[in-house]
């Protein structure tokens, strides 16, 4: 629930994160091979299936906990503690089964005493080490966040605290609004107010502030909905923090960052390891893709070239993930190049399309070179399609929400595409269908959806004749 909040997971940090859970059995193993070795003491059948029991008892216990800045939060001391409770777990529960299994009697005994004084040494040197290592590649991987707070209370201030004493997070503070005044609030030494609860919307949209908490007291329900309305026309994510502290919890559960429990109201689905499954996805099949359409790619490529003067490539500005600009790029197939603030979309009788680009555009041939978009992390294989800049400003004014589906990565082809939402959209109600469909992508994706909608796509590039 956390890791949304703390990084965007990259490929990096999750190969990372699979040899620190790796890392303790490996080095139990290991440790317990070269003690064998050193005395004499040969791999045979039950020796063997007792190093594979300790492996997969490592990899259960050992296992790191999944919010990265928790293994952040640890201290050299705890760890150690930590190593050596799950150390003397694993050996009695090692002692219990192998006694029951006789696996033990297959052990010399001083290999047995030898390689339970080492190994958690060994463990603690290699927590260590994985430790500095996963510091360094989540500083690495995640550029700071810039942060507001809604409502100033105990609560608000305590996250507040944690927030600064956690640097791992790359979550900057910039400050609080409330409706009260600082001389009513009594703020705490080096929390600054910045606003009225009315000036959050406009202040996320000259900032480009990314992560925004709520901590308004429950008793204050419709001013929250009224925020959220407030904030839809943004990208920032959005977390609503209870306050825990008018509740008398018993071994209550929910979701927390550094203890304070926090609710997830708007965010990307595509955290955690299921944006690390969506990237790998898009880079293998776009990278196989272009491999495999690398001839047809020239071929087009020097189609355009002489039908008609101008470029092949066709670069537009539009927006891309959390609202930022990029440049999407396609077979040009019209005589104009148009990118300025209005811009005239595509008709079924456009007199700017040319001869060859009706061909292009009705079997989406055009779309081709936005595979390297892909490849470059700019867009995904699936996703809410990208618009013009000119439109999006347009549009984000005329339907509530619209920024939302900017929560992700634009894609080549999407849910609202084969949904019969493709084609020009002639009127803000054809968009908001579009939108409609573009956020039910965000609530329901899946790999299998993924799947689904690009096997509708090669469909609809077959059968349906709305593109042009």
């Amino acid at each position: 629930m956390t890791e949304p909040i703390l990084i965007r997971r990259t490929v990096l940090i999750a190969l990372a994160t699979a040899v620190q859970t790796l890392t303790p059995a490996i080095v139990a193993v290991a440790s317990l091979l070269v003690v064998m070795r050193f005395w004499g003491v040969s791999l045979q059948s039950h020796p063997a299936t007792f190093v594979v029991f300790v492996a997969v008892t490592f990899i259960v216990l050992f296992r790191p906990p999944s919010d990265v800045s928790t293994q952040m939060a640890v201290l050299p001391f705890p760890m150690a503690a930590a190593v050596l409770i799950r150390w003397f777990l694993l050996v009695i529960i090692i002692a219990v089964i192998g006694y029951a299994t006789h696996s033990l009697a297959m052990l010399p005994t001083v290999v047995s005493v030898v390689w339970v004084l080492l190994t958690p040494l060994l463990l603690f040197a290699a927590a260590m080490f994985m430790h500095r290592m996963m510091r360094r590649i989540v500083m690495m991987a995640s550029a700071h966040r810039r942060v507001i707070i809604a409502g100033y209370n105990e609560t608000s201030l305590e996250l507040y605290r944690r927030l600064r004493g956690n640097p791992v997070l790359r979550l900057n503070v910039e400050g609080f609004f409330d409706d009260r005044g600082a001389d009513r609030l009594d703020m705490s030494p080096g929390a600054k107010l910045i606003g009225r609860l009315s000036a959050i919307a406009e202040h996320v949209k000259q900032n480009q502030t990314d992560v925004i908490f709520i901590a308004l007291p429950v008793r204050h329900v419709k001013r929250v909905l009224d925020l959220l309305d407030e904030l839809r026309d943004t990208t920032a994510s959005i977390y609503y923090v209870p306050d825990i502290f008018v509740f008398d919890l018993i071994q209550a559960r929910s979701g927390e960052l550094n203890g304070i429990p926090v609710v997830a109201m708007c965010e990307t689905p595509f955290q955690g390891y299921r944006g690390v499954t969506k990237r790998l996805f898009d880079v293998f099949v776009s990278a196989g893709a272009l491999l495999i359409a690398s001839p047809l790619f020239l071929l087009v490529a020097l189609a355009v070239r002489l039908s008609s003067p101008g470029p092949v490539i066709f670069r537009q500005r539009r927006y891309g993930l959390d609202g930022q600009e990029i440049i999407v790029y396609k077979f040009r197939t019209m005589s104009v190049t148009e990118d300025g603030p209005e811009i005239r979309q595509a008709s079924r009788t456009d007199s700017r399309v040319t001869r060859l680009g009706a061909i292009l555009r009705r079997t989406s041939l055009d779309e081709l070179p936005q595979l390297i978009n892909v490849l470059q992390g700019r867009m995904s294989l699936v996703g809410p399609r990208p618009h013009a800049v000119a439109h999006n400003e347009m549009y984000r004014k005329l339907i509530k929400g619209y920024m939302v589906r900017h929560k992700v990565l634009p894609g080549i082809t999407g849910l609202a595409q084969v949904s019969g939402c493709r084609g020009e959209t002639s009127s803000v109600e054809a968009m908001e269908a579009r939108v409609k469909y573009d956020i039910d992508y965000l609530r329901h994706w899946s790999l299998t959806l993924d799947l689904k909608i690009l096997l509708l796509t090669a469909v609809k590039v077959v059968w349906d004749d709305s593109a042009y």
